[in-house]
């Protein structure tokens, strides 16, 4: 539900004081508590879609991007633009209806821009990962219409260790791309109150090995048929392309982070500095020419950015409040496209900020609450021949608050945002194809919703909620190629506020050996705006246009687990996922890149110092495609995976062995781009250790 989501994670992992550091320092929140939300709650009370990821599920699931992280969490799908830029697609909904957050705060890059744009988070360093699908996400901007996914690290320290020195470090191995990584974080206590902290990673992998064709069924017979009737497009060799096999080409990458922070923190509140560095060097796969007109390249993208954080809390002692925090990050941003020579094709640049002010209000009895303030800035500007847009400048300023009454068994839920956002183009001379002017947008989202408790354990929640949504800069103003995508992609600056009415229903229980969780949700979207792939070749590329219509979205999303015996110290646990989405958009057909229906079933045996996992997923045909999209065939994949903690759970070393695609299946995730020509990495041993002392 849209008010849950008022805070940033730091209202509720609150600094621990000097009193009680040691214990908050190694103590992790619960898996049934989510964190990014205004105060500590039960996953019970949260009336939205809601996963978290962490400990040993963690570990299992990393990945370089922490869109593949996150691809076997419930109502959850991935970009898959190759294996260095996957971004989380929520409920069918991707891009810059998804925002993808660091300890509260947007990660401040132009992932959003486009699917070959790799998010500047380093999964490698998160401790924890939460994902709130729907409008329960709101009130971190009008961009989480989709959902928000927050990755929480340790970079501006909440509490002081007790030890003189403290040293989270992480290594892993995967096979399918010979990938090799390492991270660790130091934190050290300059005195009771004060405590410094420093982190880095690195990452190296070569091209991605595959189970099978690079190319689709329908590329290869596309490739095959241009190839028989003597068709050329320069030198390229059709024939060649359909034959391409076993390795995802130009999709070798390298990445390393640094980063510093340190942290007053005090009885009466805290505040803390944080400076971080991404670099990153990375392959985008090609989309090989399959028909006479089309062109391919291999670019790749030198990545950097250079951010700084703050974080404030203070403790007022009651009266009208009880708390107020602050949140702020500032970065610059860089990438280059390379051309396959190493020349800048095409360069990236983003200046960005954004902060948040909460006041968390005294409780009234039954009533509490929460208001505050979001303020967020962005120049952005794209150089080169392939520049698809001009520059541009955002501005958006947001007030929200949330209202709660708590009976108990029955709650009760209100809250609204309002947002004020200003978009500039600003073409350079001779950029005659680009809009120059301002648009400016007042959008206004309200939500309201009840829960009530069924029995011991067990709770039902329903929400409505109506919201609007500023189109970005890139969809009104785009209108060139996008060598990354090889694209050409058109935008429309006269594009109106996208809304949407909804309801959600959300049933959650839990008991003795047993949890369960299931959603069901509608969603009347007008004005949506969407690419329209138009079947014309411009430049040598497909043209994207963008246009607006109405717009249907529902779904249902489920999880459960089951302990089926104990054995000893052993648990034999059974546990199940599925989630499917419907979309349509009216008067044209099916939206574009819908994930299918999606199954997961798996059996866990646990033990304190040795746990093992089998898994299958089950992807079903896509069938309901939109003009000019193919169909994406259905596949199955068997996973296993191996745990071991040699001194059992109370000393934090551990490592994890698992084998991924065990049957080298050839997979592609129709939400993607390139799913013809970029599939999932195919057979992968992984091997990862972590400790904490």
């Amino acid at each position: 539900m849209l008010p849950l989501l008022l805070m940033s994670a730091d209202a509720v992992i609150a600094p621990a004081t000097a009193g009680d550091a040691a214990t908050a320092f190694h103590a992790a929140a619960p898996a049934e508590i989510v964190v990014t939300a205004p105060y500590q709650r039960d996953r019970a009370d949260v009336l939205s879609g809601v996963a978290v990821l962490q400990g040993a599920d963690l570990t299992r699931a990393l990945r370089p991007t922490i869109g593949e992280t996150l691809a076997r969490t419930p109502g959850v799908s991935a970009t898959s633009f190759g294996p260095n830029a996957s971004r989380p697609v929520l409920r069918g909904l991707q891009g810059e209806r998804v925002r993808v957050l660091t300890d509260g705060i947007g990660s401040i890059d132009v992932s959003n821009t486009s699917v070959d744009h790799a998010v500047a988070i380093n999964p490698l360093l998160a401790e924890r990962v939460e994902v709130l699908r729907g409008p329960a996400a709101l009130l971190y901007g009008s961009a989480a219409i989709g959902g928000v996914v927050n990755v929480l690290d340790k970079r501006i320290p909440r509490a002081v260790p007790d030890e003189p020195i403290h040293v989270d470090a992480i290594a892993s191995y995967g096979s399918a791309a010979d990938e090799r990584s390492i991270g660790g974080a130091v934190d050290v206590p300059v005195s009771r109150t004060i405590v410094v902290h420093a982190d880095g990673s690195y990452l190296k992998t070569d091209d991605l090995r595959i189970g099978g064709p690079v190319l689709s069924r329908q590329a290869r017979a596309d490739a095959l048929a241009s190839a028989a009737a003597g068709a050329s497009t320069g030198d390229i060799d059709f024939a060649a392309n359909a034959a391409l096999k076993d390795r995802l080409p130009n999709s070798a990458s390298e990445t390393w982070t640094a980063g510093v922070g340190a942290a007053v923190i005090t009885d009466g509140g805290s505040f803390g500095l944080a400076y971080s560095h991404y670099d990153s060097l990375y392959g985008v796969p090609i989309r090989f020419a399959t028909a006479p007109g089309e062109e391919q390249e291999a670019p790749r993208l030198d990545l950097k950015q250079n951010r700084v954080d703050a974080r404030a809390e203070v403790n007022t002692g009651g009266g009208l409040f009880q708390t107020i925090r602050a949140r702020f990050g500032y970065a610059t941003y860089r990438h280059f496209e390379l051309e396959e020579d190493g020349s800048v094709g095409t360069a990236f640049y983003n200046k960005g900020m954004e902060g948040r002010l909460e006041l968390v209000q005294a409780d009234r009895g039954a009533w509490k609450g929460a208001s505050g303030v979001q303020y967020t800035a962005r120049d952005f500007d794209v150089v080169g021949d392939e520049a698809f847009l001009p520059r541009n400048q955002s501005q958006q300023v947001g007030f929200f608050t949330l209202q709660q009454l708590d009976f108990g068994r029955f709650k009760l839920e209100a809250g609204g945002r309002y947002e004020h956002s200003a978009i500039e183009a600003k073409p350079l001379a001779g950029q005659g194809q680009f809009f120059d002017g301002k648009r400016r947008f007042d959008a206004y989202s309200v939500s309201g919703g009840a829960s009530y408790g069924l029995f011991d354990g067990w709770r039902l929640g329903v929400n409505l909620s109506r919201t609007e949504r500023a189109p970005s800069a890139e969809e009104l103003y785009a209108n060139g190629p996008h060598a990354g995508t090889e694209a050409y992609e058109i935008g429309n600056p006269d594009f109106a506020k996208e809304r949407s009415v909804g309801v959600e229903t959300v049933l959650r229980g839990k008991g003795a050996g047993y949890t369960f969780e299931a959603s069901a949700y509608y969603n009347r979207f007008s004005n949506f705006i969407y690419e329209d792939r138009t079947g014309e070749i411009e430049d040598g590329l497909p043209v994207y246009q963008g246009r607006q219509a109405d717009a249907r979205y529902y779904g249902v999303e489920a999880q459960g687990s089951l302990d089926l015996a104990r054995i000893g110290g052993t648990t034999v646990t059974a546990d199940a996922l599925g989630d499917y989405v419907h979309a349509r958009i009216l008067g044209v057909g099916p939206a574009p890149r819908i994930p299918p229906l999606r199954l997961l079933g798996g059996l866990a045996a646990n033990a304190e110092k040795l746990g093992g996992r089998v898994e299958v997923e089950y992807s079903a045909k896509q069938e309901r495609v939109s003009a000019f999209e193919t169909e994406t065939g259905s596949f199955t994949l068997v996973n296993a995976s191996l745990d071991i903690r040699p001194w059992g759970t109370e000393r934090p070393l551990s490592f994890a062995l698992s084998a991924n695609n065990i049957f080298d299946v050839n997979a592609r995730r129709h939400a993607s781009f390139l799913k013809d020509f970029a599939p999932l990495a195919g057979r992968d041993i992984r091997v990862t250790a972590r400790a904490s002392f």
